[in-house]
């Protein structure tokens, strides 16, 4: 169908790279810990909704734009590399301000509504380059050289890995807020906490502004 072959092989490889930690998975965590599953699910739909854009652009060629311009790479890049340290300030803003006889919920970012939390989803994902770059090393493999709609392939299969990542993400999101939920926090703890997720995000900036294509 539409030259698409070794599907089953997609599906298994998509599953494994969905599952691998990174910055989307740590934000949903973070989300789900500090203001519940709705929370977290709210995140996993904006990055869904980021993922949803890298495929558009791949299937249309513009990602191949980013791949090829030297100078568009840059800027993506570093765009996405100061909102992953701008989130990772937040954290550690967060954590100077908890009080240490607080306890309460797992720690997290600043309770934020879910239209804004969607947001931060979509734009961590949709400001990292290396996602578009993926989508164009990755999916192609699955496509024939001489599919007839290679196009339509491309967003067919981009469809079901995003599917599948979405079935991920949100089982993350109600798995962090149950967990949160039977694990009371006091403040010194997670005023820590807060500050190691808060050096993760701005380790994932920092990596990604010095990484190569």
């Amino acid at each position: 169908m539409l030259g698409i072959h070794d599907l089953p092989l997609f599906v298994i490889s998509g599953l494994l790279l969905n599952i691998a930690p990174g910055p989307d998975s740590i934000l949903i965590m973070t989300r789900s810990a500090s203001q519940g599953w709705r929370a977290g699910s709210a995140a996993a739909l904006g990055i869904g909704a980021g993922t949803c854009v890298h495929v558009l652009a791949a299937a249309l060629g513009l990602s191949a734009v980013l791949a090829a311009s030297s100078w568009a790479f840059i800027l993506v890049k570093w765009v996405g590399a100061a909102y992953l340290v701008y989130i990772g300030l937040q954290m550690l803003r967060g954590a100077r301000r908890q009080a240490p006889a607080e306890v309460g919920p797992a720690p997290g970012l600043p309770a934020l509504p879910w239209r804004k939390t969607f947001s931060q989803g979509f734009l961590t994902n949709v400001l990292n380059p290396k996602v578009a770059l993926f989508f164009l090393a990755f999916v192609p493999q699955f496509i024939a050289p001489d599919a007839p709609h290679k196009a339509l392939a491309f967003i067919v299969l981009g469809a079901i890995f995003n599917f599948n990542g979405m079935l991920w993400c949100h089982f993350l999101a109600v798995f962090t807020a149950l967990a949160s939920a039977r694990l009371r926090v006091g403040g010194a703890l997670a005023a820590w906490l807060n500050r190691a997720i808060g050096a993760l995000f701005l380790s994932f900036g920092l990596k990604l502004a010095f990484s190569e294509r």
